[in-house]
């Protein structure tokens, strides 16, 4: 689990070097969480969400500010919740479970910035105009690409049953 969880910070240590939010301020490819749910599928929710949990802490420390982590700890937490529940309902591939969970993911994120942002009294209601349609969009393509992943990754690598 310890080397799943460097694997998931050196993910996200990638992605703070891609300047992938240069059109659109806050799209990320989020590819550590090709590795949260090759863990939910290998291991089981609560080693991904422990892992979930550390990785958030660690790279908010490390590579953001302590401020970030509000929005990340929570949008990985409620988006690994729907991912296991959809996973559990047998309905879904591995690409529809991760597409709901980056759309969640983004949509988490705004919510807490709506809260954040009502609190201060700024225009909420501009924000999700402008940004609702990319978040989805972007949390689609993002989980489709982080199922992509997370399937190869299913299939290559082995894992003990009694981890």
């Amino acid at each position: 689990m310890g080397i799943l969880l460097a694997v998931a910070v050196l993910a996200g240590y990638i992605e703070m070097i891609i300047p992938a939010d240069l059109l659109i301020p806050g799209v990320k490819l989020g590819l550590a969480n090709s590795v949260i749910l090759f863990i939910l599928y290998r291991v089981g929710f609560k080693a991904s969400l422990i892992i979930s949990i550390l990785r958030t802490v660690i790279i908010a420390f490390l590579f953001t500010s302590p401020s970030v982590l509000l929005y990340s700890f929570s949008a990985a937490v409620v988006s690994l919740i729907v991912m296991t529940l959809l996973r559990k309902s047998g309905l879904f591939s591995i690409y529809g479970i991760s597409a709901a969970g980056g759309i969640v993911h983004n949509m988490t994120q705004l919510i807490i910035a709506g809260v954040i942002m009502l609190g201060i009294g700024a225009g909420f209601e501009r924000i999700i105009f402008f940004y609702l349609p990319i978040l989805i969009i972007s949390g689609l393509a993002a989980g489709l690409f982080n199922a992509f992943i997370a399937d190869i990754l299913i299939k290559r690598i082995p894992v003990k049953e009694d981890i």
